[in-house]
């Protein structure tokens, strides 16, 4: 790939970092579309992983050569196996807190209702009126089931939830409040560890939806206090299209804790085939239905690099690449009517940059039929999401090139 020239300053900014990249040969580890100029929506589909093909047939043979003892003999395991993978290497957790199960939306309706249950006379649920569509719309519609109110906290569009918003909003009525680590539209980097305190201070639980965080940002949920997160696995963690996600119930939490949906493999004995749901001990007891193999696969070979690269450094890049995204705007974008809609300290931005234009959405559509595929979020917001181990430098600004020529267009 060859850095537009249509920002010069910028392709030979990108030329240097490139070439003192130490994680620049991850970018081989992919599967690339020789086709694609630049793609800027790692922060919602990431690449696939090239050694998923010898992966998936591996599977495909052990299917097809062990069949139904395959359960016995290693599926059965697989969700806290893989569970317990993604918490050591990417959320600080210690083994035997995080299993993968159902979607995303699933595994939240699951929490948030046995949150709410387990602290009973509490008629809240705290939640900021900018957090991803999925988590207000459950929030909204489990309050409505349960007969509880909802307590939005305001936050602006570029930014997210303060201290002083939590020690005002979450009181002794709060049963649970649920926030981002990062936002979806901005891409602010909550201060996960102050507010979960300050909720707890109050004695309301809090579930951190970790989706855009994890695989990007290092998370420390055991150290931080953390009672319950949820996120998914295929943004930074390459899973692919539907791949399942993951939840996280602190260890101490779990006894209490009672999931609505009971299914089978939630249960203490799954193959008992009991008259009567009785819980599995631990993080188990969150799955329901039979888990996706398939489709825990991908992911799989995505945490062998994190692990090789180690999340420090996959952080070191994320934020030397959305710091390039800010030089650009305030460099040789400038002049174009673009805003950045994001916060501008990087310790307090997640992965990607959103940047403002009042034409943002004819602009992503011009990129798309150019082969450089940003995210559109409305109202007027540039999303670019920058996947380190698999973004160069020169990527981003080959990108921003062509972003720059279709608002000029």
């Amino acid at each position: 790939m060859t850095a537009s020239t249509s920002l010069p300053v910028l392709a030979a900014r990108a030329a240097e970092l490139d070439a003192a990249d130490a994680l620049a040969p991850f970018r081989d580890e992919f599967v690339a579309d020789p086709g694609v100029h630049a793609y800027f929506d790692g922060n919602s589909l990431g690449r696939p992983v090239a050694a998923t093909k010898e992966r998936m047939a591996a599977l495909l043979d052990a299917w097809g050569g062990r069949l139904i003892r395959g359960w016995d003999e290693q599926w059965m395991a697989a969700p806290e196996q893989v569970g317990d993978r993604i918490g050591a290497l990417t959320l600080g957790a210690a083994p035997g807190q995080v299993v993968v199960g159902d979607s995303t939306t699933v595994l939240l309706y699951k929490l948030i209702r046995a949150a709410v249950a387990a602290r009973p006379g509490r008629d809240e649920i705290a939640i900021d009126d900018d957090d991803f569509p999925t988590d207000r719309f459950l929030v909204e519609s489990i309050a409505r089931e349960c007969g509880l109110s909802v307590r939005w906290i305001p936050v602006p569009r570029d930014g997210g939830p303060e201290p002083t918003q939590i020690e005002e909003l979450v009181t002794e009525r709060t049963a649970l409040l649920l926030l981002s680590h990062v936002s979806y539209r901005s891409g602010h980097l909550a201060d996960v560890e102050t507010l979960t305190r300050l909720a707890h201070d109050v004695g309301a639980l809090v579930l951190w939806d970790v989706c855009h965080s994890v695989g990007s940002v290092p998370t420390e949920l055991d150290r931080w206090g953390v009672d319950l997160a949820v996120g998914c696995t295929y943004k930074y963690l390459n899973g692919g299209p539907g791949a399942p996600a993951f939840a996280y119930v602190r260890a101490g939490l779990q006894p209490e804790l009672r999931q609505p949906i009971t299914g089978w493999m939630g249960a203490a004995d799954p193959f008992a085939m009991g008259e009567h749901y009785e819980p599995a001990a631990g993080i188990r007891r969150v799955l329901s239905g039979t888990p996706s193999i398939l489709g825990m696969q991908p992911m799989l070979d995505m945490l062998d690099l994190i692990e090789r690269a180690g999340m420090p450094a996959v952080r070191a890049k994320s934020v030397a690449l959305t710091e390039m995204v800010v030089d650009a705007l305030d460099g040789e974008l400038a002049g174009l009517g673009l805003t950045l809609a994001s916060p501008r300290d990087p310790s307090r931005r997640g992965g990607h940059v959103t940047l403002g234009h009042p034409d943002a959405q004819a602009v992503v559509a011009r990129a798309w039929q150019r082969d450089v595929l940003p995210d559109y979020r409305a109202p007027g917001g540039i999303r670019i999401g920058l996947s380190p181990l698999s973004t160069s430098f020169a990527e981003v600004a080959d990108g921003l090139g062509v972003i720059a020529e279709c608002i000029r267009a």
